[in-house]
């Protein structure tokens, strides 16, 4: 989990610098394009057997918001701090905490009612509307958690009938060809040096996924998830290090607010689960 925050955070600051010479929706598309790359030898494995299912059309929706989420996302980063961004995009779980209610039917008890509460407070915290200049990164990086919250909802549905590599395959090619379309008005042909950077996206983001996965089964979610808070110090370090940026307290405070929030309903989730088994 601590390599998965650092990587996480590696790659917002790979995106920022890329997006100095290459347009956000650019890069998008070359993290698809690259990640299309990484996953060709496991199709070239099993074949066509991964294409089948009987929710393509979850499939379709699933790879079009989660190029969506990427595109706003992207665009985000470049326009806000990196630790602001960090601290915001904590809110994904709490958002997808409050859709399990409605989409799959899982009970609202009175502690993650007051935890989401107490969460989505330290969204207020970090964004503060009204009391601050507006901040359009930060709006687009909350339209991005909220996109993606909706995805862990798909994601849920799909995992009962279809496998993680069927989903993963899916979302690339179907993402790759939204992104295109998105770059083509503002397509600039990489340098070789703009490449690598742009293959460092990809990779820093397949990294991440891989290893924020294998600590889940590594350990209990409640032991591990902790240590994904990491990724607010080091988006400090490494936007004070890389962009000469300090993030305000609030952005501390809130930030600290947040991932209390959804750790506390991670733990106590597992805990019901537990007595439940």
């Amino acid at each position: 989990m601590l390599l998965s925050a650092f990587c996480a955070t590696g790659m917002n600051a790979t995106v920022r610098h890329a997006a100095s010479h290459v347009h956000s929706f650019e890069i998008a598309f070359f993290r698809n394009f690259f990640g299309a790359i990484l996953l060709a030898p496991i199709f070239f494995r099993h074949g066509t057997r991964l294409l089948r299912t009987r929710r393509i059309g979850l499939h379709f929706l699933r790879g079009t918001l989660q190029s969506g989420q990427t595109l706003t996302f992207y665009v985000g980063v470049t326009l806000s701090p990196l630790a602001k961004v960090t601290a915001i995009n904590f809110t994904a779980p709490l958002i997808a905490a409050v859709l399990a209610g409605f989409v799959l039917g899982e009970t609202f008890r009175a502690r993650r009612i007051a935890a989401l509460a107490f969460g989505f407070a330290g969204t207020m915290v970090v964004i503060r509307p009204g009391l601050t200049d507006f901040d359009l990164g930060a709006v687009l990086v909350l339209c991005s958690a909220c996109l993606w919250a909706v995805n862990m909802m798909i994601s849920k549905v799909l995992s009962r009938t279809d496998s993680s590599l069927t989903i993963t395959l899916y979302t690339s090619l179907v993402g790759l060809p939204i992104t295109l379309i998105a770059a083509l008005p503002v397509w600039q042909t990489p340098t070789p040096e703009q490449l690598l950077w742009l293959a460092a996206v990809a990779a820093f983001a397949t990294t991440r996924q891989f290893t924020f996965v294998q600590a889940f089964r590594e350990a209990d979610v409640s032991a591990v998830l902790p240590f994904d808070f990491t990724k607010l110090i080091w988006a400090s370090v490494i936007g004070y290090v890389m962009f000469f940026e300090t993030p305000d307290v609030w952005t501390w405070v809130g930030g600290i607010m947040i991932f209390t929030a959804v750790t506390y309903i991670a733990y106590t989730e597992q805990q019901v689960g537990d007595t439940r088994a």
